[in-house]
């Protein structure tokens, strides 16, 4: 886009050139990205946010409750909206093995959601861990009908690492909307909210549908994200209201040997996608 955020991308790419480090290239401020009927916001410095996501104008996501504050160790606590990337777990939980980092405490909801994201170019930004050895790459792309998330998950340590990710999108719930993703839907009373697991593999997208008339199918690679979670907070937690379609590597909300994510060699890339498309009538 035009302007002083164009400003800041190229200071960001002459920065990268001259051989600074990631966190020397973060932006502070929002990165907006527009494409057809969509529109979108991100905060680098603020584990790589999705803030916004509207199309034809309606906002899809959950903008809060008016608290944001990511120096709290929880993530409702410092504010939960938008979108963001669980890595290395959802649940706090300690690492399971196998290697040097078995009993690592990792933090609740993971750690990329507070650090800084590298902006990489206009529709790529990366992160890196700080408890476990990972990098995510993210790119966004646009067309006429759907927002396309492509990742790209590394192991960048000296021993075999699970890789685990999760998305987390919390999308703006209405007790009357339409919701279809292959299972039955948890409806918390209101105040109240509730999440459910799909069976491995049962779904590879979701259809969200908004009394405005506003409706999207969110679909992702089921052979590298063949776990989801389907979360509804109405009117819990300090006052949220959204929904959340969680596609993630492995299974119960944290890397567990038992429903487990891939395990990555050194060195070793995983890639997968996500995709928002538009399905009003």
């Amino acid at each position: 886009m035009p302007g002083e955020q164009a400003v800041r991308r190229q200071t960001a790419t002459v920065a990268l050139s001259r051989g600074l480090t990631l966190l020397d290239t973060t932006i502070r401020g929002a990165v907006k990205l527009r494409g057809g009927v969509w529109e979108m916001e991100i905060q680098p410095e603020h584990g790589g946010r999705i803030i916004s996501l509207r199309l034809a104008g309606e906002e899809l996501l959950d903008q809060g409750i008016g608290v944001d504050d990511p120096s709290q160790a929880g993530f409702v606590a410092a504010g939960a909206r938008g979108w963001d990337e669980m890595v290395p777990c959802v649940d706090a939980s300690r690492y399971p093995g196998p290697g040097s980092f078995e009993g690592v405490e990792l933090p609740d909801h993971g750690e990329a959601w507070r650090l800084p994201w590298t902006v990489l170019d206009d529709a790529t930004l990366e992160c890196a861990g700080r408890v476990l050895p990972w990098r995510l790459r993210r790119r966004v792309d646009f067309d006429e009908h759907a927002v396309r998330l492509t990742y790209s998950y590394r192991n960048v340590g000296a021993e075999p690492l699970l890789a685990y990710w999760c998305a987390h999108p919390l999308f703006r719930y209405e007790s009357n909307m339409q919701v279809h993703v292959g299972s039955p839907v948890p409806r918390p009373e209101a105040g109240t909210s509730r999440k459910v697991f799909l069976r491995r593999g049962l779904a590879d997208s979701a259809r969200l549908e908004w009394k405005s008339g506003s409706a999207v199918v969110i679909a992702w690679d089921k052979q590298v994200t063949p776990y989801v979670g389907v979360w509804v907070c109405n009117g819990d937690l300090g006052g949220y209201h959204h929904i959340a379609i969680e596609p993630a590597t492995g299974g119960g909300d944290r890397p567990h040997l038992a429903v487990p994510p891939p395990l990555l060699a050194p060195g070793e890339k995983l890639d997968w996608w996500v995709e928002v498309r538009d399905a009003r009538n």
